[in-house]
């Protein structure tokens, strides 16, 4: 730098003080000086670690991470399900913008139970075991083929023994690979996209075969039955306040069940399920018309449901849902199969310490018959998910409270604690009582009934499970039951 230049920048510093110096401090009004001797200042310093500095603990919050050990499939083929590391790189077989990932797993779980039971009609001490399998044939990163299969019992019949009871030692057996669920999975955007190799705005999930369908929480809908279905997903109306919604069409054909008709190869559904998010809450909207056949052909009617979903002022999680049944005209002579309504109110309770501590109460009243569109009978009944003492094991035989909702109304009433996240107790007392015509009933008068569930995993695959179940019904045997189920996942 010259020395004409550093003068030049020291003249300028200096006058710069000067000018500084005689112009007066202007203050914005909305501030207060601090008088001296005043109030510490706002910035305290940092702080002092007294500690002797560990290098390595600061490394292990990136290096020390190890992965949890967790059950694995009986059978992985092609890539690992859930594996470390980068994704390989697809096959460009049907097109680079659908490329084939090939994998096959075969997994699912065994459970063994023995239970002493109750049922008001008989004792009996009974061992059962069950194992319910998935062969699951993934292609591309959005189309598979799907099959599940239960191979030890048939027709609700359980591979077991009754080793106790009116008549002991009587054992069942039975292998059978029909398929519960056999279906074809894909997405219509991702293979037309593979093969025009053009990308495509509209998302259009699909599946046909044997399919499994569980709307509103099993309630309205859980059934497999062979038919195909399609889901227009991820739609949104700034007007209406829908931030997110999906639209679900199907149809089936073969394998309907419901207690409505007269048999599982009597009718055809067809039916939408809407899913929104809107208004502060979740809506379930869902329309269905059984059309019977054969010697159903008179039972066919309507079914609707709707549910809303909504948390109040962070205290109670809430949930309303209504099925309605119309239009059935069964033929002269012949019942009313599915022509009712009920009222569905479930509620948890945000406790103080809500992931671990959860109190419920939920409520119904059923007027009439009132039916789900399509149910399986390993699905239970209707109330199956208002309290564990509506609930069955599907293997033993574990007597239940009347879950049909048919003129009754009643309360479930527990408290779930799942402790430090590896057990589960839960603790319940509920009661129903009926109303209207008798006829129109499973149950002839009040029941009343308490439970209680105990579940722990053993290891990562390993999981043992107690239930018991205690019962008194006014103008029938009460009812009691306990038993204890070890499950293998894998």
């Amino acid at each position: 730098m010259s020395l004409l230049r550093c003068l030049s920048l020291t003249a300028l510093v200096f006058s710069a003080r000067a000018l500084a110096a005689d112009t007066p401090v202007v203050m914005d009004p909305r501030a207060t000086p601090v008088p001296p001797g005043g109030p510490a200042p706002a910035f305290a310093p940092d702080p002092v670690n007294t500690k002797p500095y560990d290098f390595q603990s600061q490394l292990d919050i990136y290096g020390a991470k190890h992965p949890n050990p967790t059950a694995r499939p009986l059978l992985e083929l092609g890539r690992e399900l859930y594996g470390p590391g980068q994704l390989g790189a697809g096959i460009n077989l049907i097109g680079e913008k659908n490329l084939l990932y090939p994998q096959l797993l075969f997994f699912g779980d065994l459970r063994t139970a023995v239970a002493w039971n109750d049922d008001g009609k008989a004792e009996k001490g009974v061992a059962a075991v069950k194992a319910n399998l998935d062969l699951d044939l993934k292609i591309t990163s959005t189309e598979r083929i799907h099959y599940a299969f239960t191979p030890l019992d048939r027709d609700g019949k359980v591979t077991g023994a009754q080793f106790a009871g009116d008549h002991p030692f009587v054992g069942h057996s039975t292998f059978d690979l029909k398929p519960d669920a056999l279906f074809f999975e894909g997405d219509l955007a991702r293979i037309t996209a593979g093969a025009t190799g053009r990308d495509n705005a509209l998302d259009l999930p699909f599946t046909f075969g044997l399919i499994p369908l569980l709307f509103q929480n099993g309630i309205w809908m859980q059934d497999a039955f062979k038919g195909l279905a399609f889901t227009i997903p991820a739609r949104n109306n700034a007007a209406l306040q829908i931030t997110n919604m999906d639209v679900t069409f199907f149809a089936g054909f073969d394998q309907v069940t419901t207690p409505a008709l007269r048999g599982d190869h009597q009718g055809d559904v067809f039916g939408l399920n809407v899913f929104i998010e809107s208004l502060g809450g979740y809506w379930e909207l869902g329309y269905g018309y059984i059309n019977g056949t054969g010697a159903s052909s008179d039972l066919s009617y309507h079914n609707v449901a709707a549910a809303y979903t909504r948390r109040y002022f962070d205290t109670v999680s809430n949930t309303v849902r209504v099925i309605g049944n119309f239009g059935q005209t069964p033929a002269p002579g012949k019942t009313h199969t599915a022509d009712g309504v009920l009222l569905l109110i479930e509620n948890s309770l945000i406790s103080s310490n809500p992931n671990v501590l959860v109190p419920y109460l939920n409520g119904w009243i059923g007027f009439h018959r009132p039916e789900s569109l399509a149910r399986a009978a390993a699905a239970g009944g209707v109330l199956v998910n208002t309290g564990i003492v509506f609930e069955s094991d599907n293997m033993t035989g574990f007597p239940t409270l009347d879950d049909t909702g048919h003129n009754t109304y009643g309360a479930a009433l527990g408290v779930e604690y799942l402790f430090d996240l590896h057990q589960q107790l839960v603790f319940e007392v509920a009661a129903l009582n009926t109303f209207g015509n008798a006829a129109e009933r499973t149950t002839p008068a009040a029941e009343y009934g308490a439970g209680i569930r105990w579940q722990r995993p053993l290891n990562n695959a390993w999981i043992l499970r107690a239930d018991v179940i205690a019962a008194v019904r006014e103008q029938q045997s009460n009812l009691q039951g306990f038993r204890v189920e070890l499950r293998r996942k894998f």
